[in-house]
């Protein structure tokens, strides 16, 4: 049985659905310089914006200019919560000035204030794999010690601006994206010139740890900062988990699921929620040669820095062999090898709803404090008919099968405090840069050529969700 005050809700990232790219004063930005691409063609990244290449971000589903009806749409489902971030660059284009842009903060303004006049609180991320651009260009993001104190100022005045309107805050989006190479640039910042492919950069590990380590200190002073300007701030982590299980009963097998799971997984959990290096990640920095270089408070801010509550995404999982030549599975940032029992999604992303419940289970007795799903949803093609109805029965299908074990979780004693599904709206692609891959609730006219006016409908599973929120769960 749920909580009456159960936080029901859907996901959002500013660079998947804003737009508005050169409007407002806003910056330059990482997203801003990622063209499309499909399952079979990858994004590129490039230095200069190149007026002859697609760049989707550049107006994304227009939520800049419809966010009123958005969040309308929203409060019709009777969303509780509603998961966003703020784009860095709007509140400091380059990050580096010493004035915030008065234009990119009313503007956040608006968007809060329409959520709390339906009665949705909103739930903010800082860093959703993005950053001003010119951080990027002159100091490869947080590779520089010098960008922790940027970030610290932007996240100090965004506290404080919203401190009456804002309760639940994530530091950082997914990570321990940045424990795989393909999060050196979105988590980090870094883009070394060595680099050919942006999903398959140049990857130094030294720098790659050095930056993820100056990530969390600067997660953990926004964290000290936030509390000081309001004590009631709910402040979170949030973990992209890829649920883990060895293939066979091999012993190798078994050994290199658990490493996996703890490099993966773990680490950028255990740091953040309880406030140090675990034991295992000093024996993988001692194989590949990895000193993290640290100042004298380091490890003491690291401690007084812990989050309140733990939140992450569920798409999927995963399994792991020592095995060579077993058919291999696509994934959210971790492939693996398919597990036979499983169907995919037609991107090839293994739906696993039972492995969320082993998972809230594993989370909660790892961590023993208040846990949040923010992300859950599949990606599909959807067929708009021509009365503009879109029945998405297959999304229904998986949403209500998750959902299904995340009650069972909660039944068995997980303090779960929130379910947001990814997303309510369509969205661009972050992996692929799509709009033909398609996860929300509510559709976007508007395809991957830039055909289209915007225009919302409400998808099948609109409704049903609007039921399961009006029972809280109860009907599903």
């Amino acid at each position: 049985m749920l909580n009456k005050d159960f936080l029901w809700g859907g996901s959002t990232a500013a660079n998947q659905i804003e737009g508005g790219y050169d409007e407002g004063n806003k910056g330059d930005c990482i997203s801003d310089h990622l063209t499309g691409g499909t399952l079979e063609t990858r994004r590129c990244f490039t230095k200069r914006i190149d007026p002859q290449k697609n760049y989707p971000s550049h107006e994304a589903v227009d939520f800049y200019h419809h966010y009123r009806e958005d969040i309308a749409l929203f409060a019709q489902m009777g969303f509780k919560v509603f998961r966003m971030s703020i784009a860095w660059s709007r509140i400091y284009p380059t990050g580096e000035e010493n004035e915030p842009n008065e234009e990119g903060l009313k503007f956040y303004d608006d968007v809060f204030d329409e959520c709390l006049k339906y009665g949705i609180e909103p739930l903010v991320t800082l860093h959703h794999f993005d950053m001003p651009y010119l951080l990027v260009e002159k100091y490869q993001g947080f590779l520089n010690r010098k960008v922790i104190d940027l970030f610290v100022k932007y996240a100090t005045t965004v506290f404080e601006r919203y401190k009456n309107k804002v309760k639940y805050w994530l530091t950082f989006n997914e990570i321990n994206f940045a424990c795989i190479p393909m999060g050196n640039l979105e988590v980090l910042g870094i883009y070394h010139e060595k680099t050919k492919d942006y999903t398959e950069p140049y990857d130094n590990l030294q720098d790659r740890y050095q930056a993820l380590h100056h990530v969390f200190l600067a997660s953990a002073k926004a964290v000290r900062v936030g509390h000081k300007i309001n004590k009631n701030f709910k402040i979170g982590c949030m973990i992209a988990h890829v649920t883990l299980y060895p293939y066979s009963c091999h012993p190798q097998d078994m050994l290199l699921a658990q490493k996996t799971d703890h490099l993966f997984n773990d680490f950028c959990g255990d740091v953040q929620v309880r406030g140090y290096y675990p034991y295992y990640i000093k024996e993988y920095f001692k194989e590949n040669k990895i000193h993290i270089i640290k100042e004298e408070n380091d490890d003491v801010l690291l401690k007084k820095g812990c989050v309140d509550f733990y939140s992450f995404s569920y798409y999927m999982s995963n399994c792991i062999s020592c095995q060579e030549g077993l058919e291999t599975s696509m994934g959210n940032l971790l492939g693996g090898v398919t597990n036979p029992y499983l169907k995919s999604s037609e991107w090839g992303w293994q739906i696993d709803p039972e492995g969320l419940r082993y998972t809230l289970n594993k989370l909660y007795d790892r961590y023993q404090i208040p846990l949040m799903i923010v992300e859950n949803g599949i990606g599909a093609v959807d067929v708009k008919d021509a009365n503009n109805l879109i029945h998405d029965t297959y999304r229904v299908e998986y949403i209500k099968k998750h959902i299904e074990q995340m009650k069972r979780a909660v039944d068995d004693g997980v303090d779960l405090k929130g379910y947001m599904m990814w997303s309510p709206i369509d969205i661009i692609s972050s992996s692929t840069g799509e709009m033909k891959k398609r996860y929300g609730l509510i559709y976007i006219d508007r395809d991957d050529y830039g055909n289209g006016d915007f225009s919302r409908y409400p998808k099948d599973s609109f409704y049903w969700y609007k039921k399961v929120i009006d029972t809280n769960g109860e009907i599903l």
